[in-house]
């Protein structure tokens, strides 16, 4: 993107005749599949650790033996990533989130820093003005994959027909990482994204902006209501601990598969909260405006659900909540970034809105899976119906929001909270995100 200068220690020895040489390089390619498989190492270790752990506090690992444990710790990393499981000929592919965010997380962490190593590679500035195009990010990113593949691929080969989906299924969540944590990370580490972003009219980056709002807003109340759920019925989850009567070091373990499983519990809270709700085994739901429950498994994490037969006696306030979210995000967006266009506003909430409802709906059918043979091969909320409310509630409300706060802008003129990321508007605005010289 930039021209190279020549480095320090080169430039005191260079002569007339001899040119200046640049720092050396290394090959794209050769980074980026180092770094894909640092960010499958990071996460395979963790899972590793926490699989010794769990076999030491296990009766002080009197049972079995450490190599047990890390095939545990290596198939917790591929469960994590979709592979599913076969647990006494019954097949488990629910998945627990807490190990996919793990490995989201240091798909990111290792992806941005393979970004800042790569912003010199490519063409540089003259290159780029004669017609040159820029493969960087493309390269670097399919590196990434390659070499992210090329550990789960081992792993599932090693350990054989306990993960049958091993291949398949895991190379799609492989995949996902890549396409959608491992590439914005490449193009934000190395610069190009803050480049492509000019490129886009103003209206849409706003409604991006607005759309991660309203998904951080939806899923921090979901986890509000997870946890306030699990502390009015702590008591009730102390005795289902109880019932299993485990020793304290198998309780840290129980707490652990909690853990694992606790990105689940709070996207299903926030599919009740769009109100379809979700199920806990077949013939079950559990939603504002009725629950209906059967037998359940012993896990603390279930004692947060409500009681049978006893919906909200106001179910309609919580299906409210979507797009009053959506409403809420496409005014704090516009507080920030104001404009006092009624289409640009308009765009900004709806398309955002709608852009979160996708996105919530995307990862609530994560969430789902069978747990077990019989009635418990339906866990996990109803995403089609999470799908058409999501997407209509928060549609509408950030319509709503953004035409309100637009309204507001418009006969107050105030300034805004913070200041507009726009650069200044010519005499005659072209886009609209700034005050007309007449202040309309």
């Amino acid at each position: 993107m930039t021209s190279l200068l020549p480095s320090t220690a080169s430039a005191g020895r260079a002569t007339p005749d001899e040119p200046t040489a640049g720092p050396r390089r290394r090959p794209v390619l050769l980074l980026a599949s180092s770094a894909g498989v640092l960010a499958a190492g990071l996460s395979l270790l963790v899972c590793v650790l926490l699989a010794l752990l769990g076999w030491f506090l296990s009766d002080l690992g009197v049972h079995g033996e450490p190599r047990s444990a890390l095939a545990a710790g290596a198939g917790g990393w591929l469960v994590g990533h979709g592979s599913g499981i076969v647990v006494r000929g019954a097949p488990v592919t629910l998945v627990p989130l807490g190990l996919t965010l793990l490995a989201a997380w240091c798909t990111w962490r290792v992806a941005r820093g393979l970004g800042e190593r790569l912003w010199a590679h490519g063409p540089d500035a003259h290159d780029l003005a004669d017609g040159a195009r820029d493969w960087t990010v493309p390269v670097g990113v399919a590196g990434f994959g390659a070499g992210y593949a090329a550990v789960a691929l081992a792993l599932g080969s090693a350990l054989g027909e306990t993960f049958p989906s091993a291949g398949g299924s895991v190379l799609l969540r492989v995949l996902a990482l890549t396409l959608l944590v491992a590439g914005p990370a490449v193009a934000t580490g190395s610069g190009r994204a803050s480049v492509w972003a000019t490129g886009l009219p103003p209206w849409a980056r706003h409604a991006a902006s607005t759309a991660r709002h309203a998904v951080l807003l939806h899923l921090l109340l979901a986890t509000v209501l997870l946890l306030g759920a699990l502390l009015l019925d702590l008591d009730e989850a102390a005795n289902l601990v109880e019932r299993l009567h485990t020793s304290p070091g198998e309780t840290v373990l129980l707490v652990l598969v909690s853990l694992a499983l606790l990105p689940n519990a709070v996207l299903c809270a926030g599919a009740f909260l769009a109100g379809p709700g979700f199920a806990v085994g077949g013939a079950t739901l559990v939603s504002p405006g009725s629950v209906v429950l059967g037998p359940l498994p012993v896990l603390p994490l279930l004692a947060a659900l409500p009681d049978e037969g006893a919906p909200l006696a106001w179910p309609w306030l919580v299906m409210l909540v979507p797009g009053t979210v959506a409403a809420v995000a496409a005014v704090r967006t516009q507080r920030r970034r104001p404009t006092l266009r009624w289409d640009h506003g308009a765009l900004r909430g709806c398309v955002g809105g709608v852009g979160a409802g996708l996105v919530l709906t995307a990862l609530t059918a994560l969430a789902g899976g069978a747990a077990g043979p019989g009635r418990m091969r339906f866990v996990g909320p109803l995403t089609g119906d999470v799908l058409v409310h999501l997407v209509t509630a928060m549609g509408i409300g950030g319509l709503l929001g953004g035409l309100a706060v637009t309204w507001w802008q418009r006969h107050t003129s105030e300034p805004a909270d913070e200041p507009v990321d726009e650069p200044a508007e010519p005499a005659a605005p072209v886009d609209g995100d700034g005050p007309t010289p007449d202040g309309h």
